[in-house]
């Protein structure tokens, strides 16, 4: 049997090496000039390949017991031992992100390409697939050339990081054949924020937490290093967060955040630590008295927006409500959500093929026989930590061992 896999990025690749092993002759289309690349690029070069806290409410979909179907045919324990088997040693962090031990994205990459080998699949590098065709019980793959394969899985990803690849062409292909798709739009990615001082402190990190309204509802609450950037926000935290604040932008709400820079501190214990401060420092200016105590690029900004005119005013005249409105900053500094950055800098896709249409036991096209699909292109995206490209082991093993059965 002939299997052709379109896309050669994690999800596709697990897909080649599950039908090769069950016997299937397989093909890799690929677009760029080698597999893999968006691989390298993940955890920071070090590929944080899964999560040892996984659970399907770790994932985002409209249909989670779609994900959780897939999940249960190749789970985390099926996909431990099958990268152990491949080499890999895992380690595991205090936060249960787990990467291989020499904490390379390469090593990941290499013991997948070394299994493909081993398996005689094919790899056709600089590929454009242009079309994806289906006459009586054969597909043709056209594109630089054409290439024929009695069944066909479609691993082409979203629409993030084109640049790596992911460029959207998979959808026209799915729609090309009666598919269905949820609009895609970039989750994963910086937001940008109304305001008039980011360019004053861009740069500045910090550990907070981070809280995403929409109107009065609280949407999803996060904490860890937050960064500001000179066009809004970026950190882990703000990567969390995005996913459910850009589908409330593209409901046209208002979403907003909730910055708190101290949050080891309530109110109350804040306001007790700066009385102390400023009247043990009582000659100093509001501006000086703040040093050492947050970022010195921070300073003028927080008392701007907190409303304080003068500068050089006293702290040691500073009134209870006037400390408050400095406390109001530092725990509940408000900013409303104007947008979000491009699929460039995005690093991973929400939206894609209908899952209404797909086999969940299978990920076989309901519409088309011997159509499978893996990975990103499908309406499935995780949070940050490894859950995005667990996704992609589990929907790519799962369509290329069901694929390549008889």
């Amino acid at each position: 049997m002939k299997i052709a896999v379109i896309g050669g990025g994690a999800s596709g690749l697990t897909a080649a090496i599950a039908a090769a092993r069950n016997g299937a002759e397989v093909t890799i289309c690929e677009k760029l000039n080698r597999v893999g690349k968006k691989i390298l690029a993940t955890g920071n070069g070090r590929c944080n390949y899964t999560n040892m806290n996984l659970s399907k409410e770790c994932y985002h979909s409209n249909n989670l017991n779609f994900v959780d179907e897939v999940m249960k045919f190749f789970n985390l324990d099926k996909t431990l031992v099958f990268f152990e088997d491949l080499g890999i040693l895992p380690y595991v962090d205090e936060s249960g992100k787990v990467y291989p031990n020499s904490l390379q994205a390469s090593s990941v990459l290499d013991v997948l390409r070394y299994e493909l080998k081993r398996h005689k699949v094919k790899e056709v590098t600089d590929f454009n697939v242009t079309a994806l065709r289906k006459s009586k019980d054969k597909f043709s793959i056209i594109g630089n050339d054409t290439i024929t394969a009695d069944r066909v899985i479609l691993a082409t990803g979203g629409k993030a990081s084109p640049q790596l690849g992911s460029d959207g062409k998979g959808y026209e292909l799915a729609k090309s054949l009666g598919h269905e798709i949820i609009e895609p739009f970039p989750a994963l990615v910086q937001l940008k924020l109304s305001g008039k001082y980011f360019k004053r402190i861009a740069g500045i990190k910090f550990d907070g937490i981070v809280k995403a309204y929409a109107g009065d509802r609280l949407i999803r609450e996060e904490e860890g290093e937050i960064l500001f950037t000179d066009y809004g926000i970026s950190g882990p935290p703000i990567l969390q967060v995005s996913r459910k604040v850009i589908e409330e932008l593209n409901k046209k709400n208002k979403p907003f955040l909730n910055i708190d820079m101290f949050p080891g501190y309530s109110k109350l214990k804040l306001y007790d630590i700066l009385q102390d401060r400023f009247r043990r420092i009582n000659y100093k200016t509001i501006e000086e008295s703040m040093i050492g105590f947050i970022n010195k690029k921070l300073i003028p900004v927080v008392f701007y927006e907190a409303g304080f005119e003068d500068l050089n005013k006293i702290c040691g005249k500073l009134n209870k409500k006037e400390i408050y409105k400095i406390i109001e900053i530092l725990k509940e500094w408000k900013f409303e959500v104007i947008g979000h950055n491009s699929w460039q800098q995005a690093q991973s896709t929400a939206g894609g093929i209908k899952l209404s249409e797909v086999n969940p036991k299978t990920l076989e096209s309901l519409k088309v026989k011997g159509l499978y699909f893996a990975g990103e292109i499908l309406d499935v995206d995780g949070d940050c930590g490894g859950f995005n490209l667990q996704w992609a082991w589990s929907s790519g093993y799962t369509a290329g061992y069901f694929s390549s059965l008889e």
